[in-house]
């Protein structure tokens, strides 16, 4: 047979080796898991507003028939979604869409942030610097965009703060009630859901801290000239105002604690 002579067979060892040379490389086949076609497919119809926000998702049975699989597959589906922050499950109700804001955007990974910020030290210092870095910019904002009734909201949270001055846990939320103000102003909905992460992410940094004298004292007087410059329309003095303020407490706290540095 022709097959069998020596030189056919090195003419075909060669061609075999050329079309190996120039087949292009692909990445392996992935095998995906039954659920993983449920969610898919679930998703596009809640992206594409077959299911809109705030409605229900079908039955479980309705779902197992639907897509012709078995009960475990749209469990597992749902707790996919419920987990990304796209449905919300409640017990002996059906599933249902979640109407999607800045806050839940964000506290999808508060948890992951917390990890993190236990995990590792540097973060901490990482998560102050971006602080600093968004709230000039969000005074500057609130110097360009306040109104009389903006400033007078503001200055009624720097008054409840100063209330809870020989409170420390009350002093701190409502110091975080502050920042989330100055952030409304703005005019960017999604700042005051940012502002409001941070504070929670950091939490667990802020008890047990023991303030120096008239640390609180110092901090409203801060608060204040962070009102003055955003009533004055000054952009610039109200991000110098809030830069000195964060960055005065920062080195303070860090001062006080050793590696520990709190966020005021």
């Amino acid at each position: 047979m022709l097959a069998c002579h020596p030189t056919v067979h090195a003419i075909i060892w060669s061609d075999d080796i050329k079309i190996r040379r120039t087949m292009p490389t692909s990445e392996p086949i992935q095998r995906r898991r039954l659920f993983e076609d449920v969610l898919d497919r679930l998703t596009e119809r809640i992206r594409n507003g077959e299911i809109a926000p705030g409605e229900q998702l079908p039955a479980e049975r309705d779902l197992m028939e639907y897509y012709g699989v078995g009960r475990p597959a749209i469990r597992e589906a749902l707790q996919a979604l419920e987990r990304a922050g796209i449905i919300e499950i409640a017990h002996g109700e059906r599933a249902r869409v979640v109407i999607p804001t800045p806050q839940r955007l964000i506290q999808q990974i508060g948890a992951g942030a917390q990890h993190l910020l236990r995990s590792d030290p540097d973060s901490l210092e990482h998560l102050k610097g971006a602080r600093v870095f968004l709230e000039c910019g969000m005074a500057q904002l609130a110097a360009a965009n306040a109104t009389p009734d903006d400033i007078q909201r503001l200055q009624a949270r720097l008054e409840e703060q100063r209330q809870a001055k020989d409170d420390s846990a009350l002093f701190l939320t409502r110091d975080m009630a502050f920042h989330c103000e100055l952030a409304r102003i703005s005019g960017n909905p999604i700042f005051p859901a940012i502002v409001q992460a941070l504070f929670e992410w950091a939490r667990e940094y802020y008890r047990g801290i023991v303030r120096a004298p008239g640390a609180e004292a110092l901090t409203l007087a801060e608060h204040q000239r962070v009102i003055d410059a955003v009533a004055s329309h000054d952009g610039d003095a109200a991000s110098r105002a809030m830069r000195e303020h964060l960055t005065r407490a920062n080195a303070l706290y860090r001062t006080l604690n050793g590696s520990t540095a709190a966020i005021s």
